[in-house]
Order: C-alpha cells, then sequence, then structure tokens
C-alpha cells in the first residue's frame, strides 16, 4: 500500500510539472510569442538532462581536487567542444543564413576576477553552481531552496553595486572567432581543453592505477544517465539556445528579474515582468523539467528539517554566488560555458579565478566538516 501511495505522489508531481510547464509556456507567449515557449521547453530539456546526468560543475571540480577523480571535467569539455563546434560558426557566419547569432564576449579585469573567485567559493559553500541549484531546486532538495533564494539576492546587491565596481581596471573584450575565424578558434579550444584533459586522466591514473568506472545510463526516462550522455544532452540545450534564442544559454542575469519582482511585491521598485525576460522564463522551465525528471526517478521527497550549519552554508554560498555572479559577466553557465563557447577570453579567466576559488571553497568545506 505505501509503495502504491509513493508511486501515485510521484504521478502526481510529474503532473504538476508538466502542467506548469505548458502554463509558464502560455503565460509568456504574450512577450515575446514563440521565442518565449521555446525558452520554456529548452529548459525543461536542461532540468531533466541536469537531474537524470546529475551534471554539476561544482562536484566536478571538487572530484578532481579531493578524489582525484576526472570524470565529471572531462564530460564538461565534451559539451564544450560539441557546443563550440556549432557556436563557433553561428557566431561568425550564422546571419549570412538568417540564423543571427551572438555571443557573450565581455571584458575582464579586477572586478570580474573578484567576482569569479567569489563564485568559486560560494558555489562549494552552497552546494551546487548556478545550473546546479536550479535543477537540485527543482528535484526537490530544500537546501538548495535555500541557497537560491539567497543566490537571488545576492544577484540584487550585485547589480546594485555593478557602476562602482565596474570602473576598476579591465581588459578589453576579445574574440577568438572574430581574430582567428571558426575553424582555428574551435582547433585552439580544443588544444587547450584536450591538454587539461590528458592532465586528469595522468592525475587519475596516477592516484588510482587506471581511469575509475564513471556512471552508466539506466534508463533514458527514469535515468540515471551517464556523464557522456549528460554532456550530448545539455549541449543540445546549448545549440538549441543558440539557434532558437539567438545567444548563448545563461542563468543568473533571469535571477536579478526575480529579485526585482520580489522587491515590487514587498512594495520597493517599479513593475517587473518575469516572463518577459527570455532567460528568467527559462529558469522557470528548467526548475519543472527537473521536478518531472525527479518525479520519473521516484526521487522527489522533498525533506524539510535543516541543519543550523546547512542553512548557514546555503545563505553564505547563495549570496557569494549572487553577488560574484553579477561582478563577472555571470555563471558558470553564462560566463565559463557560454563565454568559450562565444570564443571570449573572459570564459577562459572566469575560469581560472572561479577555479581558485572553488579550491578555497573545498577546503573551507573539509574544516566545517562537509565532506
Amino acid at each position: 500500500m505505501q509503495v502504491a501511495t509513493m508511486e501515485t505522489s510521484q504521478k502526481t508531481v510529474l503532473a504538476a510539472a508538466l502542467a506548469g510547464l505548458a502554463a509558464v509556456a502560455v503565460a509568456a507567449f504574450p512577450y515575446g510569442g514563440m521565442q518565449k515557449v521555446y525558452a520554456v521547453l529548452i529548459g525543461g530539456l536542461a532540468g531533466l538532462a541536469l537531474y537524470h546526468a546529475s551534471f554539476g560543475f561544482t562536484a566536478a571540480w571538487r572530484h578532481i581536487l579531493t578524489e582525484k577523480k576526472g570524470t565529471g571535467l572531462r564530460a564538461q569539455f565534451v559539451l564544450i567542444l560539441l557546443t563550440s563546434a556549432v557556436s563557433f560558426p553561428l557566431i561568425a557566419w550564422g546571419a549570412d543564413f538568417g540564423v543571427p547569432t551572438g555571443g557573450f564576449v565581455f571584458p575582464f579585469g579586477v572586478a570580474a576576477a573578484i567576482g569569479a573567485f567569489m563564485f568559486g567559493i560560494g558555489m562549494q559553500l552552497g552546494g551546487g553552481c548556478a545550473s546546479g541549484t536550479l535543477f537540485t531546486s527543482g528535484g526537490g532538495s530544500t537546501r538548495m531552496m535555500v541557497t537560491l533564494l539567497f543566490f537571488v539576492i545576492g544577484s540584487v546587491l550585485g547589480a546594485a553595486h555593478f557602476s562602482q565596481w565596474n570602473q576598476l581596471p579591465k581588459l578589453p573584450a576579445y574574440s577568438l572567432v572574430k581574430d582567428f575565424g571558426p575553424h582555428w578558434a574551435f582547433l585552439l579550444t580544443a588544444l587547450v581543453l584536450g591538454a587539461i584533459a590528458l592532465w586528469t586522466i595522468r592525475v587519475e591514473k596516477t592516484a588510482h592505477g587506471e581511469l575509475l568506472p564513471s556512471r552508466q545510463t539506466g534508463s533514458l526516462l527514469k535515468g540515471p544517465w551517464s556523464p557522456v550522455l549528460g554532456a550530448v544532452m545539455i549541449a543540445v540545450v546549448c545549440i538549441l539556445t543558440f539557434v532558437l534564442i539567438g545567444r548563448p544559454w545563461g542563468i543568473t542575469s533571469g535571477f536579478v528579474v526575480w529579485g526585482k519582482k520580489g522587491l515590487e511585491l514587498l512594495g520597493f521598485g517599479g513593475q517587473v515582468s518575469v516572463l518577459r525576460d527570455t532567460t528568467s522564463v527559462m529558469n522557470f522551465g528548467i526548475i519543472l523539467g527537473a521536478m518531472a525528471a525527479a518525479a520519473l526517478a521516484g526521487k522527489f521527497a522533498p525533506v524539510w528539517h535543516l541543519s543550523a550549519k546547512d542553512l548557514a552554508t546555503a545563505v553564505i554560498g547563495g549570496l557569494l554566488m549572487g553577488y560574484g555572479a553579477r561582478l563577472a559577466y555571470g555563471c558558470n553557465i553564462g560566463a565559463y560555458l557560454g563565454g568559450i563557447t562565444s570564443g571570449s577570453l573572459h570564459g577562459w579567466l572566469w575560469l581560472v579565478f572561479a577555479f581558485v576559488g572553488s579550491l578555497l571553497g573545498t577546503r573551507l568545506r573539509f574544516k566545517l566538516g562537509m565532506g
């Protein structure tokens, strides 16, 4: 009887998630037509893929440092290369074929370096990056819901202070695609990522004597998915975003919109629509897609008790990620993934400073007994 009740509960959650996706798509349609509908659906696919593959940037960075295991990091590189193989030509020539596509190419300076470093610390304390926070919240993690709330608050604070931070010295924006063309830009990207991947293989083999086996795909609908399948499906998400939305996938600019809407509801600021912003509605799609994935896997079961340590680290981690992302032109998705797949130098520099911050954040996790 209890098993039957649990199955019924999961079916109810699945129905609610699918109804939510449909409702957001219908509600967003007047604010941008089919592009908004596409954003919701692409977000839903992203949530499904992220959840079933447990595709987190945070854990992958931590595992290479603590467990000498590079599977997750190499999966990220597969994702970047698959996306870049399509995005670089689209950025260079897409307009000529009726698919105008822009990239995220931004300057990088002192403020962005500080922001990326803050984000790296925050992602380890908070327990997830931007995409990780969304899909785990949608999957029913109450701790990550707290992280998400303070991620939004930190994003609003960072946006409010951005003009002051932006006065600090910075390098000019630089595009590999513009200067080298898409073919050479892709080759350079592949060489750098390939070199890092070979380093992770060496680290893993030195520590364990061999490459450790990775998770295998169970069911396409119910999961789990292998890291490679996850990388392929998330690359599909990125490519669809480039083609249908006209730019890279981003997340945290939508959090600023949510935060401003919250202030409006509290009686501060002017009117803000969370449905007018494409990133915002795509984020709703990610949460609902992950919720559907958790129900399909039979794992949607929120636990409402949080320890004081869990609560404190979620709050601090969320604030650091939100504030840092605004200084650094985005998060692991918009700045790192979106930057590199746009051929932008700032994506690579974000990776360096965020990884250093992640190293410090990992050490703090162990001091706090978080594992």
